[in-house]
């Protein structure tokens, strides 16, 4: 289990509605079914993936959220979970709108690109930074849109989306992100995990 998904499961509290937005194999929806009783359910792009969930005895549908969150209805989930998939999305920005029209909250997590190893990498090396949460070589990322912490918080708040909680997580450590820990935070933090609301 990924630090990451422990601080999810934290975020949320028990006997809610989540819809896991690219769940991937099913590893956060069966921890969130089994640890919160959560009534959850899944959208994936892999066939592979989908059958790996309903093989755990997950309801997961096969999709891509860039046309298939429309499908749901107006804040027919307590919490919307999209997780270090934001950055992979041609568009984004309708992503983030559909999630928060479905979701009452949406809880976001990205590799933050502002990362202090990925900083010194392209310093140097002069080559695109490969690490634990970015791992693939430019020309095979799924990667579209690189952001980091900082462009995170300045985007949502340009768009009056309000933050509940924002977490900033290396390795086994996570802190609360602030208006005064923003700049070190996005140093040296290589996630950033967002409870938002629209």
């Amino acid at each position: 289990m990924k630090n990451e998904f422990k601080v999810i499961a934290d975020l949320i509290e028990k006997d809610k509605k989540v819809l896991d937005v690219g769940c991937a194999d099913g590893v956060l929806m069966k921890f969130l079914k089994d640890n919160k009783n959560t009534n959850i359910r899944g959208l994936e792009i892999s066939k592979e993936k989908v059958q790996e969930c309903i093989a755990k005895g997950l309801t997961v549908i096969e999709g891509n959220a860039e046309k298939d969150l429309k499908q749901f209805p107006d804040k027919s989930f307590d919490y919307v979970i999209l997780s270090q998939t934001l950055q992979a999305f041609l568009n984004p920005e309708l992503v983030l709108n559909e999630l928060l029209r479905v979701g009452k909250k949406a809880i976001i997590t990205i590799p933050n690109f502002g990362y202090w190893k990925v900083r010194i990498h392209l310093l140097l090396k002069g080559t695109m930074p490969i690490t634990k949460t970015l791992p693939d070589e430019w020309y095979n990322t799924p990667n579209l849109h690189m952001c980091t912490i900082k462009d995170f918080v300045h985007y949502v708040k340009s768009r009056n989306i309000k933050i509940f909680k924002s977490i900033a997580l290396n390795k086994l450590n996570a802190s609360l992100i602030n208006e005064r820990n923003l700049e070190i935070k996005n140093l040296s933090a290589d996630l950033g995990i967002f409870l938002i609301e629209k």
